[in-house]
């Protein structure tokens, strides 16, 4: 006779809660989530976006669907996760054209931008995560495949496309230690992931903690992200304003030493900022992540007297003379204002986390970060390989800009190695793409 231990009962009766309990109370938090975003609307205009974004969904979805379309639904949580998600969406257009693309967004940061993205033949929100929801979503958009962007975990949506049998991917993905699949109390959530048809993933790391867990339905395809970098320095173009501000490079009349500051944040400023106050013969441009006019006027007064904002000089190509920062006060050109830059420094890793260093590092020039980098691959491997460099405070800062500043032949080593490590990694796309039409 066989006997069962106390372990094995109290396992299968946490699995058996699991099982019950599980959908309805993710459920309840979705919906509070979603009460919570109506409440919120009327004082906070991200969520007054997001609550009217959601309003339109159907009125969006039945104006682009038609019987009989075949619909391949691509999801990027916001423009981050757009941006490396549109190689995949672009070649499919281009290789598959059979295929209509619908395009959802979650975020008002990544929607507002780019509701009317001419690569998809539907823009719009993704309705909340509740089971009914969910199926009139899916019932209108009947998709013949799903693509989900980096990190991308709606439990609802992924079971149901997961009992209609529709092929259902993760691209570009990276897993860590500290993710709660991975911790014995939420363990239960790496069943979530059992549902996707295959997950892609940027490294190996990613791939062998899945299969700790028991997830197998897993490829190495490395990042999107840098098939995206290339394809936008392959497109780039000219930027007028930064023509006559810092001139092109090989130009006889260009400044001797560009910086750029991408996606800047006040705690940024307080690292850089007394360095460039002391380098009269530095030429800046900063590209602040989110600007008002109170932060517009605090950036102006970085170097006062010396700090010029794009919009100005558009109105006034005279007001650039004698000025040596420029702030750039509009959206949609920081990819390709690096291109002016012998350096970038890129905001953001002395606050939540570093942003994409990526476009900048593609057009070869050392890139410099805060401490805050440790969730992206690129960031270790680039300081690994000297293309990137970290700083920690603002002598280590000063330290390692003057370095650039004043050794052409550091400058140039680095800036190489940068831009190297970006092509040797191209081609997940096309790995991507392979697999799931194959």
């Amino acid at each position: 006779m066989k006997v069962t231990s106390f372990k094995e009962v109290r396992s299968f009766l946490a699995e058996a809660a699991r099982q019950l309990l599980e959908q309805p109370l993710y459920t309840m938090g979705i919906s509070a989530y979603r009460l919570g975003v109506r409440l919120a609307a009327s004082g906070n205009p991200k969520a007054k976006k997001l609550n009217e974004g959601q309003k339109e969904i159907w009125e969006r979805l039945d104006a682009a669907i038609s019987p009989g379309d075949r619909y391949i639904w691509i999801h990027a949580a916001s423009l981050g996760e757009f941006e490396q998600g549109r190689p995949l969406i672009e070649k499919i257009r281009r290789l598959r054209p059979e295929f209509k693309i619908l395009l959802t967004f979650f975020s008002p940061s990544g929607y507002e931008v780019r509701k009317n993205y001419a690569g998809a033949d539907c823009v719009c929100y993704l309705p909340f995560d509740t089971p009914k929801r969910v199926r009139r979503f899916l019932y209108k958009v009947n998709p013949e495949m799903a693509v989900f962007v980096k990190y991308e975990f709606w439990r609802n949506y992924l079971h149901e496309l997961w009992k209609r049998q529709i092929p259902t991917y993760l691209v570009s993905a990276v897993f860590r230690p500290d993710q709660f699949f991975f911790k014995k109390r939420s363990a239960w959530y790496g069943h979530w992931l059992k549902w996707y048809t295959k997950i892609f993933v940027q490294d190996g790391r990613s791939r062998d903690l899945l299969a700790g867990i028991g997830v197998k339905n897993v490829e190495v395809a490395g990042d999107t992200r840098f098939d995206r970098v290339t394809d936008i320095l392959n497109s780039r173009k000219d930027i007028p304003e930064l023509d006559a501000f810092v001139g092109k490079k090989g130009d006889e009349n260009r400044a001797p030493f560009v910086i750029m500051f991408g996606s800047s944040w006040p705690a940024d400023e307080e690292v850089y900022g007394a360095w460039l106050r002391g380098r009269n013969g530095v030429k800046a441009v900063i590209a602040p992540h989110e600007f008002d006019e109170n932060r517009l006027a605090k950036l102006k007064e970085l170097v006062p007297g010396e700090v010029v904002l794009m919009s100005e000089l558009k109105e006034n190509p005279a007001a650039g003379e004698g000025k040596r920062v420029l702030v750039i006060d509009c959206f949609g050109l920081l990819s390709s204002a690096y291109a002016y830059a012998d350096v970038a420094y890129i905001g953001g890793g002395f606050g939540v986390s570093v942003h994409n260093m990526n476009e900048a590092a593609v057009y070869g020039i050392p890139v410099i970060f805060g401490p805050e980098n440790s969730k992206f691959i690129e960031a270790q491997e680039l300081k690994t390989l000297g293309g990137g460099i970290e700083v920690v405070d603002a002598a280590s800062y000063e330290r390692n800009a003057d370095r650039l500043l004043y050794d052409p032949k550091e400058l140039e080593k680095r800036g190489r190695w940068a831009g190297e490590y970006i092509q040797e990694k191209t081609g997940a796309s096309d790995k991507i793409l392979s697999s799931i039409f194959s």
